[in-house]
């Protein structure tokens, strides 16, 4: 038996911004090449909302 969702599921597509940050594995962060988080940055945070991470499930986001 195959489940509901997935006669329905499909890929990501594939996003052609490309986020100013990074995802630090060590400090489970999103950070500027810099160092600086990227959830700090209140003008990053207006433009996008929020600070997504791809690294794992996209829906956490940093604190």
């Amino acid at each position: 038996m195959q489940p509901f969702a997935l006669n329905y599921a499909r890929p990501a597509a594939e996003s052609e911004v490309t986020a100013p940050y990074v995802y630090d594995s060590g400090r489970q962060l999103n950070v500027f090449s810099d160092g600086r988080i990227a959830a700090h940055d209140q003008a990053l945070l207006r433009e996008l909302g929020t600070t997504t991470s791809t690294a794992g499930s996209k829906t956490h986001f940093d604190d």
